[in-house]
């Protein structure tokens, strides 16, 4: 695996908070780790476990379990946002640029796939339940379980969900209120 922009403990630190600050919301583990690690490369798996871990154990980001079940999730505390005020012109420049323009650019995306979830399990008669869910930080706002004959239906669910749960939710939003 190819190092992250850097090694240092207190630098990867500074890059959590600031990516934390950029987008603005709570994030889960595998959200972190997707952003930082896998699909950009500003710091290495294991040392953004480690940075995660430690920024936790300071007090600079909380971990919370959302209601509903789900994926724990982090967030900044007031001293994470504290330190970053005062230290984060030690991550350069040109670091900062990078993050803030990556996250702009994908913000919405990583939300979708933090907040739109959907798993599909094959049901002793050899349907499947597919499970679609617009989850919010401390409550699931929609939960569907449809049934479906095939795999493939259940797949393709599973994997447009994402693009069409705003939509399902206004249809049915629409429908029962009026």
């Amino acid at each position: 695996m190819q190092a992250g922009i850097t090694q240092d403990g207190t630098m990867n630190k500074l890059i959590l908070l600031f990516v934390f600050d950029k987008m603005e919301t709570a994030l889960t583990e595998a959200t972190i780790l997707d952003l930082c690690s896998y699909k950009n490369n500003w710091i290495d798996y294991t040392n953004c476990k480690q940075a995660l871990f430690d920024v936790v154990d300071n007090g600079f980001i909380y971990k919370s379990a959302p209601m509903g079940g789900g994926e724990e999730l982090y967030d900044l505390t007031a001293e994470g946002r504290w330190c970053l005020k005062n230290f984060y012109t030690r991550i350069p420049s040109s670091v900062r640029q990078l993050i803030a323009d990556d996250i702009k650019k994908k913000r919405i995306d990583y939300r979708r796939r933090q907040d739109y979830v959907a798993t599909y399990a094959k049901c002793p008669d050899g349907s499947y339940d597919v499970i679609l869910k617009i989850v919010e930080p401390t409550k699931t706002t929609l939960e569907v379980k449809l049934n479906v004959m095939t795999r493939n239906i259940a797949k393709y669910l599973e994997r447009s969900w994402q693009e069409k749960a705003p939509t399902v939710y206004s249809k049915i939003s629409e429908t029962l209120i009026d």
